[in-house]
């Protein structure tokens, strides 16, 4: 999952079951299969595994009448297919097997995207502390990179985690109200886990 911990409930990255940077929550067995598994279905078509990315990195669902849709939202699969670089035909075949698979059908009609504000965050005058972990996998980092701006007083608006299973260097991006001072930018570098932080 993309771990999400804020005053106003946002992500900006689709809402699965998936791992996170926390390295909590992550996918096992027939009733929560992880990426990988969802990528062995399509293991023969690469270009229905782009597909699949594609649906999961936007948290775009499908529909029961296998129309790829957003919010409610219907996205054309034409649109879907430029996107990835296929043929639509490709998309038609990806939301057929996705309905015709029950694990598939349940993953995607329930992922979700909800909006970002690392984007917004210069128009609304917010900060975004960036940070990259050694390893993901660790439990805690979420919790312990959060409670150390909470203990100043700090008010989070939002965090974003990147999920080990989409990108080889995961983050943990986290929202504030207010500017993070100097030396707690320096409490959590040194934190162990901690690789490299960025201030924007």
């Amino acid at each position: 999952m993309t771990d999400s911990n804020d005053d106003d409930a946002s992500s900006g990255r689709p809402v699965t079951d998936g791992g996170a940077v926390d390295g909590e929550g992550a996918g096992a067995g027939e009733d929560s299969p992880t990426f990988d598994a969802i990528m062995q279905k399509f293991s023969d078509s690469p270009s229905q595994q782009a597909v699949i990315r594609l649906l999961l990195e936007r948290g775009f669902s499908v529909n029961d009448e296998g129309r790829v849709v957003s919010g409610g939202i219907e996205i054309p699969n034409t649109g879907i297919a430029r996107e990835v670089g296929v043929d639509r035909r490709v998309v038609d075949a990806t939301t057929t097997a996705i309905l015709d698979d029950d694990q598939l059908r349940r993953i995607f009609q329930n992922i979700s995207a909800i909006p970002s504000l690392m984007d917004l965050a210069p128009v609304l005058d917010l900060t975004v502390l960036t940070v990259a972990v050694r390893d993901a996998e660790e439990p805690g980092i979420v919790a312990t990179v959060t409670g150390a701006i909470a203990d100043r007083g700090i008010s989070i608006r939002q965090t974003i985690s990147e999920d080990p299973e989409f990108t080889d260097q995961p983050k943990l991006y986290v929202i504030t109200d207010e500017p993070v001072p100097g030396d707690l930018i320096t409490e959590i570098r040194d934190m162990t886990f901690v690789r490299k932080i960025e201030l924007q």
